[in-house]
């Protein structure tokens, strides 16, 4: 078993942003919180056939929490795996701020983008990050869960364009996560890590799920609702927006509380 690393955690995260942005349900199917600028922009995708609002699953409770915190002008958006389209579309249209349909150089410059996913989900993330790539539009941070590729995907290398990656895994059942990811170019992205967890050895109680999962996936179920795993990517995606917000302001990090990753 892997131990797992420790983050660093910034004491001041929910001091940094503002009030929250009242919540909307966007056309396309996705939970939103539509700014009038783009600001960060946080996407998250569901994995297997999950729905974008499905209360019991990660990604979903995930946004919810943060949704609280957002900064002014943040977004924050679940989508079904399947519409990776919808959410390429979605950022697209955060980003063009002057509204002329046409991203300038600028604009993209301006990309504040988070992206996790569970399951096939963390699968699209990875799909989007490529896709945003070739658009030449940064990303700050992609957090694959229990990644599981569909056949004509690949989840293992992350594009040049996200400046930091990190990949959670439990490796039993007929369906497991990918072990590692690694970095297409090494100067231009971080991998934070690969971190195992295992639910055979310390098993977590998860509601919902079909008896499907529960009898033949129960250790990746378990990965999508597991509150220690999903506790350490909300304190990254907080973490990121911090130390990104401190950059642009051209502040000096403050002192920071080191925490340790629960050990599964």
């Amino acid at each position: 078993m892997v131990r797992l690393a420790r983050f660093q955690l910034f004491a001041a995260v929910f001091a940094t942003f503002g009030a929250a942005v009242p919540l909307l349900t966007a056309a396309d199917g996705a939970v939103t919180n539509h700014p009038t600028t783009a600001s960060y922009i946080l996407v998250g995708f569901a994995g297997g056939f999950v729905r974008h609002d499905d209360p019991h699953h990660g990604p979903v409770q995930l946004a919810e929490r943060i949704r609280q915190d957002l900064p002014k002008g943040a977004t924050i958006q679940v989508f079904e795996n399947r519409r990776r389209r919808a959410a390429y579309r979605s950022i697209l249209r955060l980003l063009d701020t002057n509204h002329d349909g046409v991203l300038s150089d600028q604009e993209k410059a301006q990309a504040r983008i988070v992206l996790f996913g569970h399951s096939w989900g963390a699968s699209a993330v990875v799909m989007l990050a490529r896709e945003l790539d070739r658009a030449g539009i940064p990303v700050l941070l992609t957090v694959q869960v229990d990644s599981v590729a569909k056949p004509w995907q690949s989840d293992k290398v992350i594009p040049e364009n996200v400046a930091a990656a990190v990949n959670f895994y439990q490796p039993h059942g007929l369906v497991h996560g990918r072990s590692q990811i690694t970095a297409a170019n090494d100067s231009r992205t971080q991998i934070l890590g690969n971190y195992r967890f295992d639910y055979q050895k310390t098993p977590v109680q998860c509601v919902g799920g079909s008896w499907f999962q529960h009898v033949f996936t129960p250790s990746h179920l378990q990965s999508q609702c597991d509150p220690r795993l999903w506790t350490q990517v909300e304190t990254l995606v907080r973490e990121t927006m911090v130390r990104e917000t401190m950059l642009r302001q051209r502040m000096e990090p403050q002192p920071a509380t080191v925490a340790s990753i629960p050990q599964p």
